[in-house]
């Protein structure tokens, strides 16, 4: 290893580069989750075991066409498809729930998520009949609404804890090893990828608290909240990216959403799919457990969402649970305050958005007033204010 590779060498080659002594001013990096990011790293503080995932390689999920039955191993279903054999087989549909019996051969899961958030109830009579399925994965955790409607990294993942929490005091510890959580992935490349791993780490700490030692299983999706109506091509950068880090960040399962955010057509659906195909073959990232297991920058930002989501979880637990602050809208004004700020930061051009905020700045047509209400959880674009 170089001098140049210790903390001090490297101040003061940087200090001759900026030609100031003042640095870490200038290095500094904001960000609204409230994570310490360092300009340098030459430790990792608690280095982390490999972190486990619960399929062998990363499902690729694409939706149903009938073209793609012989190629394709796991699809996404909004409707009946008869003869489906030997396939992984997400349903997305209640309706279509119901009328699932699987053979031997199938693997199923459910994507159908048993809350209520409007109401702030859990569906009883679709939980325990999704239970009583002979499904891979029967219950769907989904804060992919979440992160689209604006929460921080922590909150979701906090959010995430106190739903299972309260699936877990209705139905038993026993039903950790049946959830599949859905997640939405954003841009932000590293933090996505650390997100996904501090999950791993939080969830299986709450497991341990029932005696069980659980891996979570994440089926992770592209996010709305990045995408723009006129931007397509930078859509499916974005969303590639966003692929990318959920593989490295161990998802059992992959899912892209349309790159055209409306009128999509059987050539986008194709294309959108072939983002997963191009990564998987072509880079070979969804075959790693925990790739990115040794980064001093991964490890140091793992570690301290994982820290601020078990906080969060404390405090809605002390505060009588998920479902009663759903109903007193205190969860919904978290992510409502968080949302509103990091819109905000892409109305100052804090937050990139290509095409929409720089190259070319697009004017302002809605206000953040417009966007945005503090009693509902509803999901929001950024690019909507200048749309």
């Amino acid at each position: 290893m170089s001098d140049t590779h210790t903390l001090p060498n490297w101040e003061k080659l940087v200090q001759k580069q900026l030609k100031t002594e003042d640095i870490y001013t200038i290095l500094k990096k904001e960000n609204l989750e409230g994570i310490e990011v360092r300009p340098f790293y030459d430790a990792v503080q608690k280095p982390l075991t490999n972190l486990p995932k619960v399929e062998e390689s990363t499902h690729l999920v694409a939706p149903y066409h009938e073209s793609l039955e012989s190629d394709v191993f796991a699809f996404l279903l909004d409707q009946n498809v008869e003869n489906l054999v030997e396939k992984a087989v997400f349903i997305n549909n209640k309706d279509l729930a119901e009328h699932i019996r699987p053979e031997d051969e199938d693997q199923y899961f459910s994507l159908i998520d048993v809350f209520d958030e409007k109401e702030g109830v859990i569906n009883d009579q679709l939980t325990k009949e999704l239970l009583a399925k002979d499904f891979k994965r029967n219950i769907c955790v989904d804060i992919s609404l979440h992160q689209n409607a604006g929460a921080a990294i922590y909150q979701q993942l906090g959010i995430a804890l106190a739903k299972a929490k309260e699936l877990v005091e209705m139905y038993g510890e026993g039903i950790l090893n049946k959830l599949i959580f859905r997640m939405a992935v954003g841009g932000n490349y590293f933090f996505e990828m650390a997100k996904l791993r501090a999950f791993k780490l939080v969830f299986n700490q709450l497991s341990k608290e029932y005696g069980l030692n659980e891996i979570p299983y994440i089926f992770a999706e592209t996010s709305l909240r990045n995408k723009a109506v006129s931007d397509n091509e930078n859509n499916l950068i974005r969303s590639t990216l966003e692929l990318a880090s959920a593989m490295i960040g161990g998802a059992d399962a992959v899912y892209s959403n349309n790159y055209l955010v409306s009128n999509s057509t059987e050539n986008s659906e194709e294309i959108s799919f072939k983002q997963q195909i191009v990564l998987a073959y072509e880079s070979i990232i969804n075959v790693f457990e925990d790739a990115s297991n040794g980064s001093y920058y991964v490890e140091d930002i793992t570690r301290q969402i994982a820290e601020k989501s078990w906080a969060l979880l404390v405090e809605i637990e002390e505060a009588g649970g998920y479902l009663k602050l759903l109903k007193e809208g205190v969860i919904q004004k978290k992510i409502f305050d968080h949302a509103v700020e990091e819109q905000k930061w892409v109305e100052e051009g804090k937050i990139k958005l290509i095409g929409v905020n720089l190259y070319p700045k697009l004017e302002v047509k809605k206000s953040i007033e417009d966007l945005y209400d503090e009693k509902e959880i509803k999901a929001v674009r950024w690019s909507e204010m200048f749309e």
